[in-house]
């Protein structure tokens, strides 16, 4: 068992699709039901596209057609997700949006969990209208969107206003590209939203950290924001947005950049290479919300032609194995991890690897594993055990009220199944 330090430059060449269509001389790509409808194009290696697909965040119009599709069939796993999704209190069409002026998450007049709620019901409304074709909920969806981009004009608090900024910026944005053309939504007042509420709090974050250490703060804290970033890119067609999110995802100095989310690589562990996420020696339920952080980082820039899920020789994918083994009861080695905190960097450390909140379920699998299994054909065992182990993945309202729960949309087996 061999390991590499957190700075160690791995140089393995990772998968570009945009650089591999670039070779092929810049064709596109569409695609049936069943694969990818990503639009691949030529252009510069790490660059933002010169046009943005759309849409082009958690699901490319593949993922929706698709699973249209085989909803209609009765067909499963698609059905079995459909029916977890309709089941959900948030995916009715007579949900009524509460927006506020302001958001406030940290310190005295919280009121974060109205924003999250409403967002996670405009989400499932827009599946629904999607895969099930019903006017109601596009319309429902809608009415949440325009409530919240006439009202809302702060997200404030203690630290964890910047929380909230990342969390709640990237999963808005993904309500607005999936209503986009949508008629009578108001989709330049949306924008205007996002730049100026969310944005400014993700782009503070991840420059000044709250003027702390640059280690001080968890992954999830800088993924989240990078993920917000990337999305309002996505949406607004702002490519230096988007870059934003891609080169902090790669070089940044926080914990969120890939080599210092995943900090120690392990060798051929019974066959398979793992690595150590930064949050483990924390507790397994920040650890899996770190799954789905990165993940839909990486998904949509999947579907913007860039590959990050396999960066840096599949990192990602190392890490979300050693989180799943774990998660399902296998030891998994671990290495003293060692960080600076607050304002002066002092040094703490963890030595073993924390079993608070083992096994926790959230809704983060599917989308790794049709990713690395079915779209790259990879063996990866862990993360397909953990995926089918709480197949099929429902969303926000589904895996208790707590905030913890709605850290992620979900409905992966609905939208990803292969």
């Amino acid at each position: 068992m061999s390991r590499t330090s957190p700075h160690e430059q791995l140089h393995t060449p990772e998968v570009s699709r945009r650089g591999l269509l670039k070779t092929a001389g810049g064709l596109t790509a569409a695609l049936a039901v069943g694969g990818s409808t990503a639009v691949l194009t030529g252009g510069t290696a790490g660059a933002a596209p010169a046009t943005f697909t759309h849409p082009g965040m958690l699901h490319n119009a593949g993922d929706i057609n698709r699973a249209r599709v085989r909803v209609a069939e009765g067909t499963d796993p698609w059905l079995s997700g459909w029916n977890r999704l309709t089941a959900n209190s948030h995916s009715q069409s007579t949900w009524a949006a509460n927006p506020q002026a302001t958001i406030i998450r940290g310190g005295d007049g919280q009121n974060y969990g109205i924003l999250y709620n409403d967002i996670h019901a405009a989400y499932q409304n827009a599946l629904r209208w999607h895969v099930g074709g019903t006017a109601a909920h596009g319309d429902c969806a809608v009415r949440i969107l325009n409530a919240w981009s006439g009202r809302l004009t702060s997200v404030t608090g203690n630290a964890d206003r910047f929380l909230a900024a990342g969390l709640y910026g990237w999963q808005f944005a993904q309500v607005a590209e999936l209503m986009r053309g949508y008629a009578g939504f108001d989709l330049n007042r949306f924008k205007t939203m996002m730049l100026n509420v969310f944005y400014p709090l993700n782009d503070q974050f991840l420059r000044q950290h709250n003027d702390a250490c640059i280690t001080n703060y968890w992954a999830n804290w800088d993924l989240c924001n990078m993920a917000s970033i990337m999305a309002i890119g996505i949406l607004c067609d702002d490519g230096a947005k988007y870059d934003q999110a891609v080169n902090y995802f790669k070089t940044g100095g926080g914990n969120g950049s890939i080599q210092r989310a995943v900090p120690f690589l392990y060798s051929n562990v019974e066959g398979y290479d793992l690595g150590q996420w930064q949050e483990s020696g924390r507790d397994q339920g920040h650890t899996m919300m770190g799954m789905g952080q990165m993940g839909a980082l990486c998904e949509m820039a999947w579907n913007q032609g860039d590959d990050l899920y396999s960066y840096d020789s599949r990192r990602f994918m190392k890490a979300a194995q050693y989180v799943a083994k774990y998660n399902l009861g296998s030891s998994v080695p671990f290495t003293t991890y060692t960080w600076g905190t607050g304002q002066n960097c002092a040094q703490q450390s963890q030595t073993a690897i924390s079993a608070t909140a083992r096994g926790e379920v959230r809704p983060v699998w599917a989308m790794l594993h049709y990713h690395y299994n079915r779209r790259l054909y990879l063996d990866d065992r862990y993360i397909s055990q953990m995926c089918f182990s709480i197949a099929p993945e429902g969303g926000g309202g589904d895996y208790g009220s707590a905030s913890g729960g709605y850290d992620q949309l979900g409905f992966g087996t609905l939208m990803y199944a292969k």
